[in-house]
This record gives structure tokens, sequence and C-alpha cells, in this order.
């Protein structure tokens, strides 16, 4: 039953019938979305008060302290169920609160949610391919071992031929694409390598409209046997139906009309701004942009500047470990704090590599490091301009992450650097998405026109991709996936050593 809070005896009684059942089993498990992480709680990790008539539930997750408005709850078995809002109402969320001891059977619970979505889905597959029967039907591997993946896996039979399907069992959305493709390229890769059975002859990608959008882009950008391959499908919630879709030729994509790029003019550093630098000028950069600028420490954002009608303004704080604060007088002592601790903890030889500052935001921290100097990548790179986070089109689907670095080389070709310092099978998709983007603007010569590289000749040829991370760290199916993408991609491998914070070394270069 869903009990809303709307009076000052309901909210008490909330509180206190609340405070008893969390009490009672010590540990549970949070979610703030269904399909989200989940965050386990302990005993004193979490808190109900009452503050100017609302109920207010908090709690220190990975992301810091979150504090949410309770507006009702309810129960279901044994989870909770809270309706919340944060942000004065800007973000909402239905909390679900499930015992520890009770994990099992909520994982079991989520498995038997996706097995049933892949068994509608299969039926819309057998459907649409009207006299084939299904082979196969089952859920790729999850995360952790005897968990349901996020991808259906169905295998359909037509005589000697095999037509294998896939699609999400889970919300997905444009941002999700480059992943959604690399597990279905690998599955087909499997499949197409077993000695058993049919030859597999076409890969059905089924997705709900922005992903499939999405993913014809990036099929676009596929070897011409596995475009011809590919099959689109857009599958509609409403009436259950599949809907296929054209994979665009890659020219047609590049053709494209681009949004116009801009440079912002480049202002001047506050005397702030220079006075923290000048702290630990090896370590702090400035991100500038219209409004102001970024301060951020071996990579990790720590203060920002705005100019307002007023004035300067400063604020400062890391996201994940304090609460962002004005700097004033009052806290001036907390932010040189804060300085302290960050040459203390955020330096290639700190004491404590389990330190909350050593570990955040480590690709920043390889990005830092190579703004500062581009050529220990390559020699043949112009030191400046260097743009980072590099935005091609910001109002396009699924196109929400910016280029890691967009440089220059010195015989006028552009470079896309794309970095990673952990395990990613999509790098090579996403490297290939980012050239397609970046080349739309040099075909329609947006980026000349922005004068991003000042009065640089920029060559009449594609731009290269350089895709950078530490020798371990490339996944094992980056040699796959990187030959699945097109020859018209210029791509190229860098290995660094795995202790490149102490500064970056190119320990291997191939294409």
């Amino acid at each position: 039953m869903r009990r809303i809070l709307t009076k000052l005896e309901e909210v008490e009684d909330a509180r206190r019938r609340l405070s008893e059942l969390l009490d009672a089993r010590g540990r549970w498990f949070l979610r703030e979305r269904r399909d989200g992480p989940a965050v386990e709680l302990r005993r004193g990790e979490w808190e109900l008060r009452v503050a100017s008539g609302a109920l207010l539930f908090s709690y220190w997750g990975e992301a810091g302290a979150r504090a949410w408005r309770v507006a009702a709850w309810g129960r279901e078995g044994e989870r909770l169920l809270l309706d919340a809002a944060r942000r004065t109402g800007a973000e909402r969320a239905r909390l679900e609160l499930v015992p520890r001891a009770s994990v099992a059977s909520a994982r079991e619970a989520v498995a038997a949610a996706r097995r049933e979505a892949c068994e509608r889905l299969a039926a819309l597959v057998c459907d649409e391919a009207g006299a084939c029967g299904a082979e196969r039907v089952s859920l790729s591997a999850g995360a952790r071992r005897g968990e349901p993946g996020r991808w259906a896996r169905i295998t359909l039979r037509r005589g000697r031929e095999r037509v294998a399907a896939t699609g999400p069992v889970v919300p997905a959305g444009a941002e999700d694409a480059e992943v959604f493709l690399a597990s279905a390229l690998l599955w087909l890769a499997r499949l197409e390598g077993s000695t058993r059975g049919a030859r597999t002859h076409n890969l059905w990608l089924v997705a709900p409209p922005k992903l499939a959008a999405a993913v014809c882009e990036r099929a676009a950008l596929l070897r011409e046997h596995l475009r011809a391959s590919a099959m689109v499908f857009e599958v509609d919630e409403e009436s259950r139906a599949l809907t296929q879709l054209r994979v665009p030729a890659l020219d047609e994509l590049l053709d494209a009309p681009a949004p116009r790029l801009f440079r912002h003019a480049p202002q001047p550093p506050s005397e702030f701004v220079e006075s923290v630098v000048a702290l630990a000028p090896g370590a702090v950069d400035v991100v500038r942009s219209r409004r102001g600028e970024t301060l951020r420490f071996n990579g990790l954002p720590f203060a920002r500047v705005r100019r307002l009608m007023s004035g300067e303004h400063a604020w400062f704080g890391v996201e994940g470990t304090q609460r962002r604060r004005l700097l004033e007088e009052e806290s001036a002592a907390d932010f040189l704090k804060l300085v302290a601790g960050l040459q203390e903890h955020r330096r290639a030889d700190a004491p404590d590599h389990r330190h909350t500052l050593y570990r955040a935001a480590p690709e920043a921290w390889l990005e830092s490091l190579l703004r500062r100097d581009i050529t220990r990548l390559d020699p043949g790179l112009r030191l400046a301009p260097l743009h980072a986070q590099f935005r091609a089109t910001p109002a396009a689907p699924g196109a929400s992450r910016p280029v890691d670095l967009l440089a220059l080389r010195r015989d006028g070709r552009l470079v896309v650097v794309e970095l990673k310092v952990s395990e990613d099978a999509a790098l090579a998709l996403q490297g290939a998405d980012y050239w397609r983007r970046v080349e739309e603007h040099r075909r329609q010569g947006n980026i000349a026109r922005a004068r991003l590289f000042d009065d640089a000749e920029i060559a009449d040829e594609p731009p290269l991709v350089y895709l950078v991370a530490p020798m371990l760290r490339f996944h094992r199916s980056f040699a796959t996936l990187a030959r699945a993408v097109t020859p018209r991609v210029e791509m190229y491998r860098f290995d660094l050593g795995e202790d490149w914070r102490a500064g970056v070394r190119v320990v291997r270069r191939q294409r």
C-alpha cells in the first residue's frame, strides 16, 4: 500500500515506521532507479528526519552525500519504495531499498524480468522473419558470473542459414549505441567461429527508436561485409511491431550538414586564477569557457570561477568528496587546505594510492598530462592549439560525449585522440564515431572557418584516430572490433607504460 505524506502526523508516523524497518535489518541495498547501480548501506549510514514539515532521507554513497524529500512510501514484500525528489523537485526518483539478505531473491526477480523481455522480443523477431523458427533464445552474460546480461540473444534458422537477432532487455538510449553494437559484433564473431550448425547470414539489431537511429549511424562505419549483413529494426513499444531502418552510406553521413563551430575568444586569466596556478604550476591547469574558468589539479576540477554582473565569484570543492562552497574570506582557509590535500594525494608518488583524490578522474589526469605536452604521444603533433573535450555535434543524438583531444599534426592532418585508463570493449567504435563527426566538419570547412588551429593549413585528408591506453588496459576484444571498422578510418593504437602518472611513455604503436 502506497502512503502519501501530506500531513505532519503522517510524516512523523512515516519517519518512525521507516526507521524501525530499516534498523530491523541493518544492511540494505539502495537503487535510485530500477536498473541503476546498487549502493550498500549499513546501519548509521542513513538518516531519516523531519524538517519544515517534510520527511528527509539522506545517505552517503559513492557520489557523496545525497538527500531526498520523501513524498510517499510503500512496501512490496521486503522491499521499501520511496517516492522522492531533490534539487527543489528538479530530480525525481523512486528509491528502492532491498534487505541485503534478500539480494538473491532480488537478483532472481531482475533475471526473471529480463528473461520475460527476451521472450517478448523473440516473439516479435519470429513474426518479422516469417517462416524462420527460433533455434535459441537466451540472454548475454552479465557483468558478474551467473548474472543475466542486458541484451537478448536470439538465433533463427532458415534452412542452412542462421539469422542472429539481438536487442536490449533493459532501458537503453542513444548513449548505449557503441556498447550495444560492440556486444552484437562480438557475439556474431563467436557464432561465425563455431564449426557447428548453419552459417550466420544476417545480424538483426533491434532497438527502441533513439538507440536504433544511433546504431544506424555507427553501422555505416563498419566494413562492407558487416554493413551488408547488419539490419537495424526499430521496435515500437506500444504496437509491439518492428520497422526496418535503412543504414545510410558513410558518405551520406559525411556530407550531411553539420552545425557551425565557434571558438571562444581567449580572455586573459584573472588575478585569482593566476594566483591559484602559481600554487602548483606543474599541476594546475585552466579550462576556459565563455562564462568563466575551471581550475583542475592534474585533471581533477576543484574550483570554478565565473564572471557575473556583480563581479568575479569563485566556488571550490571536489565532486563526491565535499559540497561546493563559495570562496570568501571565511572559507579561504578551507580552500588552501583543499589545495594542500591535492598536492599531497594527487601526485604520482603519493603515499596512499587508494586515496579518493588519487583515484578520482584518472582519464582526466592522463588528458592533463598530454595537454601540457602532446608531443610525448607523437613528436609530429603541434603543441598548440590543442582542444580538450571537443564537442563536434552538441545537439546530435548520442553525441553527448566529447572528443578527449583534437590536435593537428605538423603536416596539416587532424588527429582525434581518445583516451582510456580502464578496459572498454567499445573503444574502437567510439574512435570511429568521433572520426566521422570531425570529418564532417573538415569536409564542410567548419574547422578552418572557426580558426580552431589559428592560421595553420589543414590538409585535405581525413583525420587520423589515436586510441591511447596503458598497455594492460586494452580490452581483449580490441583487435576484433578494430578490424570490424571500415579501413577508411585510419586508426592507431598507442600502448602506454603502466606508470603513466609519472610520465607518459609510449611503449608500442601499431595500426
